[in-house]
């Protein structure tokens, strides 16, 4: 069994909080308040960072490509459907036997909101995995091409990685045409080939040179977050303030923290290192409970918004519910994306 990193279960863990807290604020109507978007400001970037994650532990990306192709979608794509469906049975449960017609959630109702958001009724956050497993196929596709070949001269990808979060920003800046909310996966594939070259540059600088780079560059973020008003969102491609502070930004924290952390040798942090283990339960679960719980109590007459007694115990629900549910879902690869690893051949098809 090979062993983790405490460092990144930290970072996990500390993303899944923040992403449970901010679905959870916004069901009891507290994310505008002063405090917590400052607490928005200085962790933006958490959910992005597990594209981040996904690269600077990555092995193997080339290989044959019908077992590539079938591995991601076992691992992703089936749980984000299975998922998907249990989100939409709890939602219309509710929509069908509960809620009347007059109900403000039946009229919100469309045909086409997976196409158009890559979620399901009953679990929004699933926009993810979709993004995700499309950032493995384009990483995996790239990875075939060693180059590309311009005017008889030969462009490494690494140039051309380099202008990826640029076509999302313009992707943002026409709307974000395309479907399935898939705008993000051009930065996400610039943060995945980050992490795989700050990984590098981590083994080759050793603990005390990646320590003091790390801090600079961390230092660097501070600076900059303080400075300048931006904010990226991950799930709507959202780009607020200027590209060309956002970008380098987003670097100096995604490295800086993690190579920090790394470097440091960082003990296993108990509960937030158990959330970061377990990620994925807390992240396809977690919602589904917010939903049925929000349900329950409009059926009752009460609305979350503006309730902490709500809110705390809800906190208190979603945590111990996700934690007893680990050892049962990481049981069943549907659910779990847990599947038996298969070797890749070498050989391309």
């Amino acid at each position: 069994m090979k062993s983790r990193s405490h460092a990144f279960d930290l970072l996990c863990g500390i993303c899944i909080i923040r992403m449970v807290m901010l679905h959870l604020m916004s069901f009891c109507g507290f994310k505008d308040l002063d405090w917590w978007r400052e607490i928005m400001h200085w962790s933006y970037f958490f959910m992005a960072f597990f594209f981040f994650k996904a690269g600077y532990f990555n092995k193997r990306i080339d290989g044959n490509t019908r077992d590539f192709v079938i591995d991601k979608t076992r691992r992703l794509m089936v749980p984000y459907f299975a998922w998907g469906a249990i989100g939409c049975l709890v939602y219309f449960a509710f929509v069908i036997f509960v809620f009347s017609p007059k109900h403000s959630i039946v009229k919100a109702l469309s045909w086409s909101h997976i196409w158009e958001t890559s979620s399901f009724y009953g679990n929004d956050p699933l926009w993810f995995l979709m993004s995700f497993y499309m950032m493995y196929i384009v990483v995996h596709l790239i990875a075939k091409i060693p180059a590309l070949h311009i005017g008889g001269k030969a462009i490494s990808w690494n140039w051309i990685i380099l202008l990826f979060p640029y076509i999302s920003y313009w992707l943002h800046e026409q709307g974000d045409p395309l479907p399935l909310r898939l705008n993000n996966v051009f930065f996400a594939v610039f943060l995945f080939w980050l992490g795989k070259l700050w990984h590098k540059a981590v083994e080759r600088m050793g603990n005390r040179n990646t320590i003091l780079v790390s801090l600079l560059l961390l230092a660097g973020f501070v600076a900059l977050n303080a400075t300048f008003p931006i904010r990226h969102v991950m799930v709507y491609n959202t780009w607020e303030g200027d590209f060309l502070v956002l970008l380098p930004t987003f670097v100096c924290v995604m490295c800086g923290l993690s190579g920090l952390l790394v470097a440091v040798k960082l003990p296993r942090i108990p509960l937030i290192g158990f959330i970061g283990e377990h990620s994925m339960v807390y992240f396809v679960s977690h919602w589904v409970i917010l939903v049925f719980y929000n349900f329950v109590r409009s059926a009752n007459g009460r609305t979350l918004r503006g309730h902490c007694d709500d809110a705390i115990l809800l906190t208190v629900i979603v945590f111990v519910i996700c934690s007893l549910l680990v050892p049962h879902i990481e049981k069943i690869p549907l659910l779990s994306g847990r599947y038996q690893k298969k070797k890749y051949k070498l050989w391309i098809i």
